[in-house]
């Protein structure tokens, strides 16, 4: 009978779930769809969301008119960079700060954790003089540099890290294990899942960075997709089936991506919790 009497509720409630699946899914699914048709197919009223003559001329066109290619790959490798540093120094960090009784410990996370109350508007002049001091305008180095490390990543992994029982680790030190093999071999593993979300946060964040990318880099050199995706707005606004294009080529790593690591990102979410 309680079972019954749920029932309604349950599919009232996919219901709602499904409706907005399909709205917030619904400009995506354009976007792709646009991407195969020429734009003399695009505006048509109504809309068609399947293509009836699919063409990938559309891609081939703003790898032609525009080195996209370019601005794909330095968003690649700034991505890798700057997500390979935010996991291992959140790892080390968090590993230092939930299982070591350091002198001011805690005082040095609370400051870790103001850190995040600073906008980065206004840390951006000062970032800039220093970029312009070590000589990194314009390089990938310079487009890198603000991200390196990541304070919400140290919060985070603290966190996680703080779930790991403590006789675990003390167990190893008794057998002699050193802390570098206790960290590699212990704590990473045992980690893996807010590792796993740790690192979507990240990238996500990394890859769609705009504002510092468009100050610091003044060629193709270093534009990374979101700058490349505007200045290929302002010249070609009005071809409209290029500007889907190259929107589905910079969004799809990001869907690829979380596709293969939503598991780990699901499972590691719950074990962050607020452990003091």
């Amino acid at each position: 009978m309680k079972l019954g009497s749920n029932m309604p509720f349950r599919a009232m409630a996919y219901a709602f779930l499904i409706l907005g699946a399909v709205v917030t899914l619904l400009p995506l699914i354009w976007m792709v769809s646009a991407s195969f048709k020429p734009l003399s197919k695009i505006m048509i009223i109504p809309p068609t969301m399947i293509p009836k003559a699919p063409t990938f001329d559309n891609y081939m066109q703003v790898f032609r008119q525009f080195p996209f290619g370019r601005y794909f790959v330095n968003s690649v490798v700034v991505a890798v960079v700057v997500v390979l540093c935010i996991v291992l120094t959140s790892a080390l960090a968090g590993y230092s700060l939930a299982k070591f009784n350091l002198p001011g410990g805690n005082f040095i996370f609370h400051i870790f954790l103001s850190s995040l109350m600073v906008p980065f508007q206004t840390r951006m002049i000062p970032l800039y003089r220093m970029m312009v001091s070590f000589r990194m305008i314009d390089t990938l180095g310079g487009v890198m540099f603000p991200w390196l490390v990541d304070a919400f990543g140290i919060f985070l992994m603290r966190q996680f890290i703080s779930t790991i029982p403590n006789d675990l680790i003390e167990a190893a030190r008794i057998d002699g294990a050193s802390e570098l093999y206790i960290f590699t071999n212990i704590v990473l593993p045992l980690s893996k899942q807010g590792l796993s979300a740790l690192a979507i946060f990240a990238l996500t964040a990394n890859w769609e960075e705009f504002l510092w990318p468009l100050i610091v880099s003044t060629s193709d050199a270093s534009r990374t997709l979101p700058v490349g995706l505007q200045n290929f707005a302002e010249q070609y606004g009005t071809n409209l089936h290029w500007q889907m294009a190259g929107s589905v080529v910079a969004i799809a790593p990001m869907i690829i991506i979380f596709l293969i690591l939503q598991r780990q990102f699901i499972e590691g979410m719950p074990m962050t919790g607020l452990k003091g």
